[in-house]
């Protein structure tokens, strides 16, 4: 069967402006990735001249090892601040969302919306109490001050996500299990949780790329530069006489291929925890 000429030459037209609309998106990245990988010299007056063109990973190397504020210690404090920020939040919004999804307590309707009211809150309005806050409690300048900041922060909208997310599920398992004596934590733990991993794993690449890319926080909870994360680290590569723009851009690459990779490895379960999911065994 032919196709009709107008939906020929409308896939046509469509296809040709997500191409050029991607090609657009993705010169900002060539431009970086092309000075990381190619010495100073040939890119000083562009990098897309390409006359000579040489590969190097020089910059990754001198970025990772930087004398003063090496990469490679800021990707370990934020892979220290970030794992946890991610679980501990996860795990009890967890708990809370089936809560507000499956049971029935006074306030139930009240509470929720407070705890949207919470997602709009701007992170400004709460940075000082905070800071007086963890400086009382002793845990200004510590990862662990920083950490209780972000799960704080990421519980809202990880309850709210979840709560959504578990109310799409089918309950016909759940009452099955009940009748079969099987307690509440049990049927959550046993039950709800399997069926609900592609939305806990998505609400996890959300959390953790959040608290990866945070630069406000930090900067203000944390002052020890050995203690700096990867987005505190990369402003300060720059240099105060000369910006050596291999270094700068090998360190922002290399920052940004975490996030990247787990979304990478995580693509499956993240694509079906957005779009909703559910399975009858």
């Amino acid at each position: 069967m032919a196709i009709p000429r107008y939906k020929l030459r409308k896939y046509i037209v469509s296809n040709a402006l997500a191409w050029i609309i991607g090609i657009i998106w993705l010169i900002p990245f060539i431009g970086v990735l092309m000075a990381s990988i190619r010495p100073y010299e040939e890119i000083v007056s562009g990098w897309w001249h390409f006359h000579p063109f040489t590969i190097t990973l020089k910059n990754y190397i001198n970025a990772f090892n930087h004398p003063m504020f090496p990469i490679s210690q800021g990707l370990k404090n934020s892979l220290i601040i970030a794992i946890p920020s991610t679980i501990v939040p996860l795990i009890v919004a967890a708990l809370a969302a089936y809560a507000f999804a499956r049971y029935s307590f006074p306030i139930r309707h009240y509470l929720f919306a407070f705890i949207v009211f919470l997602m709009a809150l701007p992170q400004q309005m709460t940075v000082v109490p905070l800071y007086f806050l963890l400086r009382n409690l002793h845990m200004l300048n510590t990862f662990r001050g920083l950490i209780t900041v972000h799960s704080a922060w990421g519980l809202a909208w990880i309850i709210f996500f979840m709560r959504n997310y578990f109310s799409m599920l089918p309950t016909d398992v759940e009452e099955a299990a009940r009748i079969d004596g099987a307690t509440d934590f049990q049927i959550f733990y046993k039950i709800v949780l399997p069926m609900a991993l592609p939305g806990l794993i998505s609400a996890a690449i959300l959390q953790f790329t959040w608290v990866w890319s945070d630069f406000f926080l930090a900067l203000v909870f944390l002052q020890n530069p050995e203690k700096y994360v990867a987005t505190q680290r990369l402003p300060l590569l720059r240099g105060q006489y000369f910006v050596d723009w291999g270094i700068l851009t090998a360190a922002s690459i290399m920052v940004m291929v975490v996030p990247l990779l787990v979304y990478a490895l995580f693509q499956k379960y993240y694509i079906s925890g957005m779009i909703g999911w559910s399975t009858e065994k």
